[in-house]
């Protein structure tokens, strides 16, 4: 049954645009999978140099948008695949045409390469990320794995093709069992136990049980055992305090119980999150209003009752018995709070700067002397189109440069230690940020704690007074 995958393809570190593009779009081709190239097509593009085109296509919406992000993706991939035996190559590839041509509407270049070296017949379909006339990209959206499928689904029942049927979540079979993962010490273990078994006579002969076992023992002040499978050899220590090479030599000597396979969980333990002491009381009379019952009104009574206490006890824990006091607190944390975050973001504006800025410094160093070379050919065309990229970074440094503060270039030695002092700023506001923005809520929640606390407490007392006027009456 069709199934479809949208995969994104970026630029792997410390390879070019087109080296990455080459490694994709070549495997797509493979000779072998599709038959000498016969299930290969294209859209707005040569398949033999779809890679230089892409390419291409990116110094041109350099050139026009003056844009570059840093970790961009460079193109997508679409792998669709069929039922075995339903579909012809050349009915796949022209489904995979057709999908391709829908999905990117027409405003992309693509290839589409049939695999057929598989029981299940399958398509890549590479389309570029910039679109034909170089000033806009393809931005994957929410959800656009689901309307791939959509998309290809009818595609495929309009070819009489077969499609996965959907079911519901609660239908679904889910996996209750899973099978537990045998590690390399697991099986080195094992045979340990094995040969304790055959009761070697001391630990050289256990020695001598493994290495008949196809293991191999390198001896030394701490002796360390290889499986065929293993690429280092493992100390018998590291097996666990029951398998190490004295604890062995206790077993052998009857002087200790034979160990136990067992594996311990690795999962590091996840700390208690901090609960807050105390937080906002409920306001009954608003959850009244929006149809809460007489039992959720007793339990917020009591409820509300324990965070008075709990705000009161932080209250006189920070010494505070004024109001006067709470209030200069609350803003004096606010004030800081703000001014903390204030810091912060000049930071990393700053620090973005700063990237950008050592960026086009070593760009202009790395293409001066093509730039130089460009100016002595007379600003040849030729020479413009063979050096591109270079030039074009080139310029981009040259304009920054221009915008500069008195046209002054800083080194990139002194832009590093700028950054670093402005990451140990951010790093430094940052956790007295942390701290503050606490603070700062626990005074919120006690001012509106006490505020909600002396507004019930009125509203008590007038209600206590209506009462006894209503006695005196009778």
């Amino acid at each position: 049954m069709a199934a479809t995958k949208l995969i994104a393809m970026h630029q792997n570190k410390g390879r070019s645009v087109m080296q990455c593009l080459k490694d994709r779009t070549d495997y797509a081709k493979n000779g072998e999978k599709t038959e000498d190239g016969k299930y290969i097509s294209s859209y707005k593009c040569q398949p033999d140099f779809v890679d230089w085109e892409f390419a291409q296509s990116k110094i041109d919406y350099l050139k026009k948008t003056w844009r570059q992000p840093k970790g961009d993706v460079i193109a997508y991939q679409i792998r669709q695949s069929f039922k075995p035996g339903e579909i012809t190559p050349e009915e796949a590839n022209e489904v995979g045409y057709e999908t391709g041509m829908r999905f990117t509407k027409g405003k992309h270049a693509f290839i589409v390469a049939t695999h057929v070296d598989r029981a299940h017949i399958h398509n890549h379909i590479i389309f570029n990320s910039t679109n034909l006339d170089c000033d806009r990209k393809f931005r994957d959206f929410w959800f656009s794995g689901i309307a791939l499928q959509r998309l290809s689904d009818i595609i495929c029942l309009e070819h009489g093709l077969s499609i996965i049927p959907k079911t519901k979540p609660s239908e679904r079979q889910r996996r209750t069992k899973y099978p537990e993962r045998v590690s390399m010490r697991d099986i080195i273990r094992e045979d340990i136990l094995k040969c304790l078994d055959q009761k070697p006579a001391d630990f050289e002969e256990l020695l001598k049980l493994l290495q008949a076992e196809g293991y191999e023992i390198k001896r030394g002040k701490h002796t360390a055992i290889c499986g065929k499978e293993q690429k280092r050899f493992i100390r018998f220590r590291s097996l666990g305090d029951n398998f190490s090479e004295e604890h062995l030599k206790k077993v052998i000597a009857g002087e200790a119980e034979l160990p136990e396979n067992k594996t311990e969980s690795r999962e590091p333990k996840q700390p208690p999150r901090e609960k807050r002491k105390f937080d906002l009381v409920v306001d009954i009379q608003e959850k009244m209003a929006q149809g809460k019952n007489g039992g959720y009104v007793r339990w917020a009574k009591k409820y509300n009752v324990k965070q008075f206490a709990e705000s009161i006890l932080f209250l006189q824990q920070h010494d505070i018995h004024d109001k006067e006091t709470l209030d200069a607190l609350v803003e004096g944390s606010a004030a800081r709070y703000h001014e903390l975050m204030k810091i912060i973001k000049d930071a990393e504006t700053k620090m973005a700067e700063n990237k950008v800025l050592k960026t086009h410094i070593i760009n202009y160093s790395k293409t001066r002397d093509i730039y130089l070379a460009y100016r002595k050919s007379g600003y040849s065309k030729k020479f413009f189109e063979a050096h591109r990229e270079e030039i074009t970074l080139h310029k981009a440094a040259k304009e920054a440069f221009s915008n500069l503060p008195g046209g002054k270039i800083p080194k990139v030695k002194d832009l590093n230690e700028e950054f670093a002092r402005l990451l140990s700023e951010k790093k430094t506001a940052y956790s007295e940020y942390k701290k503050i923005k606490k603070e700062m809520r626990d005074y919120q929640i006690a001012k509106q704690n006490v505020e909600s606390f002396y507004a019930a407490q009125k509203t008590w007392d007038q209600e206590e007074d209506l009462k006894k006027k209503r006695q005196q009456q009778r």
